[in-house]
């Protein structure tokens, strides 16, 4: 039996928005849940609208949800490719879909709500503490980091894995965890038991 034909790639750094640009084109986005998980409708749906931050964005459907839903949200993503396929996809609510760079974007009017959904665990190690010191400067006291974190031993990726503590040890000082539960619906690129649903409160 023939195996499946192994896919090559030019980029492999995934701190480079070609990296993300060449699997987008390529359309190989096994991170793709090509919907919005049931578990974040309903934690939306027990909240008020609010300015919301989708860093990391891909195609974009939980923000194309929310934009149907009154809610005022900004997606963003560094590859020019992921906004493009971003925009194809979403119909109406692709105005919420801008190319920008995390880490030098500020959203108007400020978040109070930013959706993690397989950012942090694209991002290469070395980053990890830049995205804990960004989000912690966008939300203001009470604001919410919630969705869905990869807990596990660091290995290669992406998506990277991160042990628990360190996790902690990253959001701690700026976050209080008010929510820690099972992904009730884990993305198969991920491996069994270890995405995990929380939400992590900014404090004063």
């Amino acid at each position: 039996m023939s195996s499946a034909p192994k896919r090559e790639f030019e980029t492999r750094n995934a701190a480079d928005a070609a990296f993300w640009d060449e699997r987008f084109a390529r359309h190989f986005t096994p991170w793709d849940a090509q919907g919005v998980p049931a578990e974040f409708e309903t934690f939306a749906a027990g909240l008020a609208p609010c300015p919301t931050l989708v860093p990391g964005c891909g195609n974009g459907w939980e923000a194309g949800w929310l934009y149907a839903r009154g809610w005022p949200v900004t997606a963003i993503d560094f590859s020019a490719e992921a906004v493009a396929s971003a925009r194809r996809v979403l119909g109406a609510a692709a105005v919420v879909v801008r190319e920008a760079d995390f880490f030098a974007f500020t959203p108007e009017p400020p978040c109070q709500l930013i959706y993690e959904r397989a950012f942090l665990c694209a991002l290469p190690p070395a980053l990890r503490q830049p995205y804990a010191d960004r989000v912690a400067a966008l939300l203001p006291p009470g604001g919410l980091l919630a969705g869905y974190f990869y807990i596990g031993e660091t290995r290669s990726g992406p998506p990277f894995a991160m042990p628990r503590a360190e996790l902690d040890g990253l959001l701690a000082p700026a976050f209080e965890l008010v929510e820690d539960r099972p992904s009730a619906a884990p993305l198969p690129v991920f491996a069994a038991g270890q995405e995990r649903w929380q939400v992590w409160r900014r404090r004063a």
